[in-house]
């Protein structure tokens, strides 16, 4: 039987990593995904201003600098941030199949929670995800070997594992910032496991034979909990209690109760937001049937349970509130309790936690659960219920995870870029794109010269351009219009406009006033000579214009707002006259 454990344990991880292969590999970039990859484009890998970046929250250096590899390595190349995933993936599972192993040994038990940890829905979106992958896996894989290195420095006295615990927790740190909360699960782990086993004292006995790496680890966590308060704007912090409840109350009862069966089955998706689960009454009911059974049964099998099950509860709610002070407001959507996205820590530390349950003693009078051939057939046929649920779960939810427009975007985008390269040497004026991929809130990443910015067969993107193109909604590269949202003014000096020379800056009025926002102008001019001339709004930065002599047209794209625009030539000798165009914004020709 000990021999077949591990062969079972490594075939259920075979198939657990072939399942997050299909759904790695069967998803694309979405939304802080692009995030990352503009990022990685326009900055320098190892800039403080780039891993240390506040990222909606989030300090996770470890997870920039990784993004940032696998993005210069090949720009939007999905294979490579797919392969990322399973192999993350792969690492966290091994490292809760050695924590499972150090608390329970080889026994069949050891089964059980490996099964849920590895199969339950709960943890499927905070996996598809590339971005929210980053974060999680590395921080799982940390968790559970912190947690048994915790263990193993108690049982053997061994202080190698106090710093092999120490390192690999600072580097969960450095992918997530919730990772902080590993030394306090590894420390409760470790006194339910001795509380279970009948130690007198355990807190002080776990306290006193890990303090080493204990003191080390709360001494780590202060320090980055200091750097998060610096780094993170505090002020993304809510006061809205009732909302902050009412999303925990729908996790539980939407999310991780149906979750514990294999749920929620159905999925919705509202693009570009990412699915949340949706699921009937059915199994919503199963759920909390189940839960009644697990809780009544292992109360009548083991002895000193209950301090386990307030942990476990205790954890479920904990891990969810600091994510909900920060997101929830009057405005949010109760669904984002139900995306699933924030629990794959919660699954690692319920598989844990029963792990040590199954380590307690069996109460007198509980023999009729002995193992036996009946049991053994019960557990297989739960069991094998339960992936099943998960899968089909896990199923449905690749089916909404594919109905995401970025991946034709941006592969219709790569392909018309490369074509206007070999067609034209004219530079695209920068634009964003379309909001169903990148909406404005995240500028400026969501600007073309952003995601598009590691692709080698491309055009130039400049403030300026003689040749007017656009990024359409499809991701195809069409010719282009200004808007006529305002007009500048005819000028005052026959036939020339508006004249503007090195010494001699002209104000070109409009004929109404501009609210800040990112505006294109159309400027017709004559010019004597080859030369250049800036642009700018009364409020706003300048932009820097090439003109060439004679009678032509140039796009310009400038950022600000005011009633008028000034000119100036910067070349000597220059002179430039100016005409009546419109601004606005850009829009299709056709």
């Amino acid at each position: 039987m000990t021999l077949r454990v591990p062969v079972i344990a490594a075939a259920l991880i075979g198939v657990a990593l072939a399942v997050r292969a299909v759904l790695a590999f069967g998803g694309y970039f979405y939304w802080d995904d692009l995030i990352l990859v503009g990022r990685a484009g326009t900055q320098q890998l190892l800039s403080a201003g780039y891993l240390f970046d506040d990222h909606d929250g989030h300090v996770m250096p470890g997870g920039f600098l990784l993004g940032g590899l696998i993005t210069r390595l090949a720009p939007l190349n999905w294979f490579w941030p797919a392969l990322s995933l399973v192999v993350l993936q792969l690492l966290a599972s091994l490292a809760l199949l050695r924590a499972l192993r150090v608390i329970l040994g080889w026994r069949p038990v050891l089964l059980i929670p490996l099964t849920f940890a590895l199969f339950t829905p709960l943890a499927v979106p905070g996996y598809a995800w590339w971005a929210a992958g980053l974060n999680s896996l590395p921080m799982l894989a940390a968790l559970a070997w912190v947690c048994a290195d915790a263990i193993l420095l108690l049982r053997t006295g061994n202080q190698r594992y106090a710093v092999t615990g120490m390192l690999v927790f600072f580097g969960g740190l450095l992918f997530f910032e919730k990772a902080a909360v590993i030394p306090f699960v590894a420390f409760a782990v470790a006194a339910l496991l001795a509380h279970v086993r009948g130690e007198d004292r355990p807190i002080r006995t776990v306290w006193r034979g890990g303090v080493r790496l204990w003191s080390a680890a709360l001494a780590l966590t202060a320090a980055w909990i200091g750097l998060y308060l610096v780094v993170v704007d505090q002020q993304r912090w809510s006061s809205d209690l009732g909302m902050t409840w009412d999303l925990l109350r729908r996790s539980f009862t939407h999310g991780i109760v149906p979750g514990l069966v294999g749920g929620p089955w159905e999925w919705q998706r509202w693009a570009p937001a990412s699915p949340w689960g949706v699921p009937p009454a059915t199994v919503m009911v199963l759920g909390w049937v189940v839960l009644a059974a697990v809780v009544a049964v292992t109360l009548v099998r083991k002895q000193r349970l209950g301090l386990v099950w307030v942990v476990a509860l205790g954890y479920a709610v904990a891990c969810q509130i600091p994510i909900y002070l920060m997101r929830s407001s009057r405005f949010t959507a109760l669904e984002l309790a139900q995306t699933l996205r924030y629990l794959p820590d919660l699954v690692v530390v319920l598989a844990l936690l029963a792990a040590v349950g199954l380590c307690a003693p069996n109460r007198p009078g509980s023999a009729w659960l002995d193992a036996s051939r009946a049991r053994t057939a019960v557990t297989v046929a739960v069991a094998a219920a339960f992936v099943a649920s998960s899968l089909y779960s896990t199923a449905t939810f690749l089916v909404s995870w594919r109905d995401n427009p970025t991946k034709s975007y941006l592969q219709t985008a790569t392909a018309s870029l490369a074509a206007a390269q070999a067609e034209s040497e004219a530079p695209l004026l920068d634009q964003e794109v379309d909001p169903m991929i990148l909406q404005r809130v995240m500028w400026p990443e969501n600007l073309a010269s952003h995601m598009f910015a590691l692709l080698s067969d491309r055009p130039e993107f400049a403030s300026s351009t003689t040749e007017l193109r656009m990024l359409d909604s499809g991701g195809h590269l069409v010719e282009a219009n200004v808007t006529w949202v305002r007009t500048i003014v005819a000028g005052p000096t026959p036939n020339c406009g508006y004249l503007t020379q090195p010494d001699s800056p002209v104000r070109m009025p409009l004929d109404g006033p501009l609210l800040p926002a990112e505006w294109t102008v159309e400027i017709n001019y004559l010019a004597n000579a080859d030369g250049a001339m800036t642009l700018s709004l009364d409020e706003g930065t300048e932009a820097r214009v090439p003109v060439r002599p004679g009678l032509n047209r140039v796009f310009v794209r400038l950022s600000g707002a005011g009633t008028a625009i000034t000119a100036q030539a910067q070349t000597a000798a220059l002179s430039v006259c100016l005409a009546s165009g419109p601004l606005g914004h850009l829009a299709p020709a056709r």
